[in-house]
């Protein structure tokens, strides 16, 4: 006998309860599965990809860890340690930067500048806090970082968990299309479909992008002779993911260091904002048309609210998650808008129903 709707609707609610329950009991203890889960997806296209060229399933994954593994030590050792150290002496600079900002605003406005005015005050105060507390606030960040992140996860657990399940993740898919109810099972591949279609675009699409124009970014803003350059393609790149928040906030940041670094130099100063209005163009009218599309649907402040709610109820873990359940959450409820307009209580009793829009896209 078929369930009614109110019993499916209690059993999803108690799978539901339990994901979430099982998160906020494990929390890291899940965490190298989570990243292990993320790297195997984001990479199985690649392995799909050697298999249509002929190689065999195990052979395509060994390769492309070995490439993988050889890429992140690369980084690990190149990048990693630089940008340790621009970070700390961005932070131990600042309060100098602070200081010739007031200074050139007691010369140019001194009624602001005034010993009773609030933004001399505010500007005292950042500076001695950053002086004070700066160095113990990285240091702080880093520790937690790698208290989080421990070297054991980093190099063992979450490469082989990423290995096995790469290489199982074909089987792994069909045998959950096995365990599907049969009344239900094309709807939950449609969705199923729809949401991958999503993911994909944002995580795959969007991380690339956010690579490339870090990369640019950094490159290019070292090039010409800015400090901390890398740094600050780092931010605008990490921020990428949110539109123009990567290029306005990491904009303002070269831009304020260049004032200061090359004061006089106007034609360094326009290079750096000329090469955030390059990084703009390119985004917007060639990385993020062809490499993201616009399949994702999620919408800016929908997916700030998810990061910060999921990554409050569930630490790092939650923030990691937050993305892929952001966009199955908005898949199900542009299904489920989707419905509503095709059912009776949309369109009336006495109104016949359209036929249920099919899914266009390919299958992946």
């Amino acid at each position: 006998m078929a369930q009614t709707p109110s019993q499916q609707l209690r059993i999803w609610s108690i799978v539901i309860a339990v994901f979430l329950a099982l998160m906020w009991l494990l929390g890291d203890v899940i965490l190298p599965f989570v990243l292990g889960g993320a790297v195997a997806y984001m990479l199985d296209p690649a392995a799909d990809w050697l298999e249509r060229r002929g190689l065999s399933r195990t052979l395509a994954t060994v390769l492309i860890s070995v490439l993988t593994v050889v890429v992140f030590a690369v980084i690990a050792l190149a990048v990693i340690p630089t940008l340790v150290r621009q970070a700390g002496a961005l932070i131990e600079t600042a309060p100098e930067i602070l200081a010739r900002l007031q200074s050139f605003l007691k010369e140019r406005v001194p009624a602001l500048m005034d010993e009773s005015s609030t933004l001399r005050q505010s500007l005292q105060t950042l500076g001695e806090m950053l002086s004070s507390k700066g160095a113990a606030l990285l240091e702080g960040v880093l520790t937690s970082a790698l208290s989080l992140l421990n070297i054991l996860v980093l190099v063992v657990i979450v490469p082989v968990v990423a290995f096995y399940l790469l290489l199982d993740w074909d089987r792994m898919i069909a045998r959950l299309d096995e365990l599907l109810p049969r009344e239900h099972a094309p709807t939950i591949r449609l969705l199923a479909k729809r949401i991958d279609r999503a993911l994909a675009s944002f995580i795959r699409g969007q991380g690339t992008v956010m690579l490339i124009l870090g990369t640019f970014y950094a490159i290019a803003l070292m090039l010409v002779g800015l400090q901390f350059g890398l740094v600050v393609g780092a931010i605008a790149g990490l921020l990428t993911f949110i539109p123009y928040v990567g290029a306005i906030v990491g904009g303002a940041l070269a831009l304020g260091l260049a004032l200061f670094q090359f004061w006089g130099e106007w034609w360094w100063i326009l290079a750096v904002a000329v090469i955030f209005f390059s990084g703009q163009f390119l985004e917007g009218n060639i990385l993020t048309p062809k490499l993201v599309g616009d399949s994702v649907g999620l919408h800016p402040v929908w997916l700030l609210f998810a990061l910060s709610a999921f990554g409050t109820l569930f630490g790092f873990v939650g923030m990691l998650v937050a993305v892929p359940v952001a966009a199955a959450l908005g898949v199900l409820a542009r299904f489920g808008v989707e419905r509503y307009k095709h059912g009776p209580l949309y369109r009336g009793a006495d109104c016949p129903a359209e036929p249920q829009p099919d899914d266009a896209g390919p299958q992946d």
